[in-house]
This record gives structure tokens, sequence and C-alpha cells, in this order.
């Protein structure tokens, strides 16, 4: 399984938007397996540092990955560089004390990973957060910039994916570590695959229907709604010329269709705060069906984005201020 790439800089990926609904849910249902299993999930500090192979990515990784950020050390026996990064990089795994997982891969043994990461040379660091793939650094680093790094790492993981890493007793035998009790079938596992199915085809009115399928049955499904709200969004910038559209926003700054047009496309770029900005500077200038257009919009956007994300509430107090 390869990984997507995705950025901590504050763009809307939006797989990686409905990764982090999705990483969330298994990291409460892994939480709540454990508390009902009577036990608390406790790892050893010798299990926050593995190696891992082809074989194992999907399961020590990928889905790893949904429960603590995992940090991913490309090495080989002969790089002298790699000698001198590792023992710091499983250092700091032991003293950050659960907060990231430290995967060790050989890339002589592992040449199809190190495709798929895109490794260009080693040392070569990258990590994994819900399943989404990031590049930290590469090549030698020092102590406080990786300190730096893993800093920002954990801080993302936990406020976007809510992922708060692993519990660690020392008193715990080697060995604890272990993915996360998979999900069990949903009803609805069949069409929101389908869906994502399609979104991966472009097939976006595919994608659209399926997820109307499921809400039709089961309204408050979360991964429904996200995922519909996502494809909606593509769907209305297929085709669009970014140019006129941006052109005819900025010469009417009043007309509530262009305003919609350009903010969608601001979000799909990831200018998350100019899409909100826009659309709440139309809604004081518009007046009746156009302003009720515009607020609807920007709820919907809101949907894409995801409740948790703390521009949404800066732009839903906004909203509230411009309505008001």
């Amino acid at each position: 399984m390869q990984p997507r790439n995705m950025s901590m800089s504050g763009v809307v990926d939006l797989a990686a938007v409905k990764a982090a609904q999705e990483a969330k849910a298994k990291a409460e249902q892994a939480r709540a397996e454990a508390a009902r299993q009577g036990g608390g999930g406790a790892v050893s500090p010798a299990d926050l540092v593995i190696d891992v192979d082809e074989a194992g990515f999907e399961r020590d990784v990928l889905q790893r990955s949904t429960e603590v950020p995992v940090v991913i050390d490309f090495w080989a026996e002969w790089c002298e560089p790699c000698k001198q990064l590792s023992p710091v990089l499983e250092r700091l795994a032991v003293e950050y004390s659960g907060r990231f997982l430290l995967a060790k891969i050989d890339v002589d043994a592992n040449q199809m990973l190190m495709q798929q990461f895109g490794v260009q040379g080693i040392p070569a660091v990258f990590a994994v957060v819900a399943g989404q793939a990031l590049p930290l650094f590469q090549g030698a680093a020092g102590e406080a910039q990786i300190r730096e790094t893993l800093d920002q790492l954990v801080a993302v993981a936990e406020q976007r994916f809510g992922l708060t890493g692993l519990t660690v007793d020392p008193d715990a035998e080697p060995g604890g570590a272990q993915a996360a009790p998979a999900a069990p079938a949903g009803p609805y596992d069949a069409l929101l695959e389908a869906a994502v199915q399609a979104l991966d085809a472009g097939d976006l009115g595919g994608a659209v229907q399926a997820y109307r399928n499921v809400l039709s049955e089961d309204p408050a499904n979360t991964e429904a709604k996200l995922g519909l709200a996502q494809a909606e969004l593509l769907q209305r910038v297929q085709g669009a010329d970014p140019q006129q559209v941006r052109k005819e926003a900025a010469e009417k700054p009043a007309d509530a269709r262009a305003q919609i047009a350009a903010a969608d496309l601001d979000l799909v770029g990831g200018h998350v705060e100019d899409a909100f900005g826009r659309l709440i500077e139309t809604v004081q200038r518009t007046v009746g069906d156009d302003r009720d257009a515009v607020r609807l919009r920007l709820l919907e956007l809101f949907e894409v984005v995801g409740a948790d994300d703390p521009r949404v509430a800066a732009a839903r107090r906004a909203l509230a201020r411009a309505l008001f």
C-alpha cells in the first residue's frame, strides 16, 4: 500500500482531512478496546524502536500510524552518516516516551519502500501519520533541528488527528507494541469503499452518489458527510478556469456566485483562511438569497476542513459577527 503525501504547513489535503477523521475514530476505538480488556495497552521502552520490512509495512507502519506518529529512518549498513543519526533518533524515541514510534528500514533489503517514498539518498527521515506520509529531513541534522521537527510532528498529530501516542511502562514486557485492533465491519463499509474507489478513479459523480446512498440510510454517518462534502467540492471546481474565476471575483466583489466559485478554488488550493475570509466578507456585502447562498457554501466548506480545525472555529465566530 503506497502512502499518500501530506504537509504540516496548513494546506488542506482532502485525503488527509478524511484520514484525520478516521484516525481519531480508530484511536478512540483502540483505547476503548484496551480498557474493555482490562489493560492500558502499555508498551516497553524497547518497543518504541522497531525494524520494518516490506512484508510488515502495512501492519507495523500504516496501521500503527492510526494510533501514534511513526517516524521512519531509512538507513544502510554502509552509510556512515546513518550510523551517526540513527542512535540519536533511537535515544529520542525513548526520551519522547511514546509520543512517536521509530521504524528503521534498511534500504538495501527494502528497495520498493525506498522507491515508494521517493528516497534519493540516505539517511532520510519521513513520518507517517494516519496513513499519510510526509518528509521530515534528509542527510545529517543536528539534535536541535531534530527535536524541533519532532515537536512539530507530535503537535500536529495530536491537534489534527487526535493521536496522543503510546503509554510506556518501564516494567512492561518487550513485545507489547501491537497494531490497534481492526475495526469491525460496518453496515455501510462496502458503499463507503465504493465511494473511495470512485474518487480515486476520478468518477466524482459516482462518489457523490455513493455517499448520498449511505446518508439516505444513515444521515448522521460522519465519514459519508465528510466524503460527500469533499466530492462535491472537487466536482464544482472540475473543469473551471482558475484565471477566469479569479478575474471575475476581483472585478465583482459583491457578486455572490463569483465569490463562491473563487472560494472553492481557494480551498482546493489549500488557502483555507482566504476561502473563509472571502465568503465572510461577501456575507457582509450581500443581502437576501445571495447572502444565504454564501453562508450555506461557507458552512459546506467548514465540513470539508473539519469542525476540530481551529481555523473553522475562528471563521464561525467571524461569521456570527458578520450576520448579527
